[in-house]
């Protein structure tokens, strides 16, 4: 397993993108099996937005400062994604929003995957280099487990909060 922060960004993001797909794909499923994938959709981008907030933004802030206004900006497309999985998080499947809901995490999320894929990480590999990117990932390795999986738990909250005041 590589332990190169980008790659390991890029692992999570193919894995909230395959839940997205199946999201799409139960739309005329039942309630339970959309709740059901939501939920994993959570806990993916919980634990996703903490390790990025916590380790990976400070990280490249800190030692690419000419990237200080896209780690602000990739702040402020995590608060907007930690709204609406706190919102969905309270909601039930049956709710008339919670479709509409999912839609624009879905497509808000969409968004910051691409910019940082194509634009961010590029120019975080050519500022830092392999041996730091897997010091940055060896971090959020080892943060992971401790990593909240669930929108409201307080870790997730502050982390929430923390980026509004980056």
């Amino acid at each position: 397993m590589s332990t190169d922060a980008i790659v390991m960004l890029k692992e999570d993001h193919q894995n909230v993108k395959r839940l997205f797909k199946e999201f799409q794909a139960a739309q005329d499923g039942t309630p339970e099996r959309k709740s059901k994938i939501v939920q994993q959709i959570l806990e993916a981008l919980t634990v996703h937005t903490y390790l990025e907030n916590e380790v990976m933004y400070p990280e490249v802030r800190r030692l690419l400062p000419d990237l200080e206004q896209d780690v602000l900006e990739s702040y402020e497309e995590h608060h907007v994604a930690d709204v609406l999985c706190l919102e969905l998080s309270t909601m039930d499947a049956e709710d008339e929003h919670f479709d509409a809901k999912v839609t624009v995490l879905i497509e808000n999320v969409t968004h910051h995957v691409q910019e940082e894929e194509d634009e961010w990480f590029p120019k975080v590999r050519d500022g830092l280099g392999r041996n730091q990117l897997q010091e940055i990932g060896a971090k959020m390795l080892q943060l992971r487990p401790k990593a909240p999986t669930k929108p409201a738990e307080p870790a997730a909250l502050k982390k929430a909060l923390d980026a509004v005041r980056a």
